[in-house]
């Protein structure tokens, strides 16, 4: 019984095939990933919201929210990576035992936004303090690995990390940005909107779209 709790407390902070090297006796574990796509969600109006509400009702707004996201996430085969604040981190590819395409990723996006928004309508409704969410996505390689000794953490880095982050600042509430890099992957799959092409910190102008479900 106990070898199955440590099992599970493992598969939740770690993908099952570093789990399975961390029980190996593996050390130092690194891997590359050539083609991934990222999804980084952020709260808009969050942080004002946190100082009208309590800390047991903040925590729990937070906690049902990336529960859900969670759910969906492990539905499509993307491997959550981590929450920062009340930012979210997701990334689908031939990651973790699973081939999850860019079409799954940005529909968890779309999922993800539509639920937000049915979110704030109710609690508005009811005359409570709510937020929006902002959403990026963008695809290429990374190189991930664990890190630390205490409290350690599965994490990915590279210029696909930053840029992604960046897709995500540059977007607009209610929707799922995303770079031209992955449109040219997804253009046959979704309707977009097409921003023209905005700055990006340290590599100039990149293209960006607004994405839609198709309506035909």
């Amino acid at each position: 019984v106990e070898q199955l709790k440590t099992e599970k407390l493992m598969l939740n902070i770690l993908p099952r095939p570093i789990a399975d090297r961390l029980k190996r006796g593996e050390k130092n574990i690194s891997g590359a990933y050539p083609e991934v796509t990222i999804l980084f969600s952020d709260l808009v109006g969050f942080t004002s919201m946190s100082s009208k509400v309590s800390a047991t009702e903040l925590v729990k707004l937070l906690n049902d929210l990336f529960t859900r996201f969670d759910k969906r996430a492990d539905a499509l085969g993307l491997e959550k990576i981590k929450t920062i604040g009340d930012s979210y981190m997701a990334v689908g590819g031939k990651f973790s035992g699973q081939t999850c395409t860019p079409w799954h990723v940005v529909s968890a996006g779309l999922e993800m936004q539509e639920y937000i928004k049915r979110r704030k309508a109710e609690r508005e409704k009811e005359g409570k303090f709510s937020f929006d969410m902002r959403v990026g996505v963008h695809c290429g390689p990374v190189v991930s690995g664990v890190v630390g000794v205490m409290k350690f953490q599965f994490d990915i880095w590279g210029d696909t990390v930053n840029i992604a982050s960046r897709v995500q600042s540059n977007g607009e509430v209610g929707e799922v940005n995303i770079s031209g890099v992955t449109y040219d992957l997804i253009k046959d799959q979704f309707d977009f909107e097409f921003r023209g092409s905005l700055p990006v910190k340290g590599k100039g102008e990149m293209a960006m779209y607004f994405v839609r479900q198709k309506t035909s």
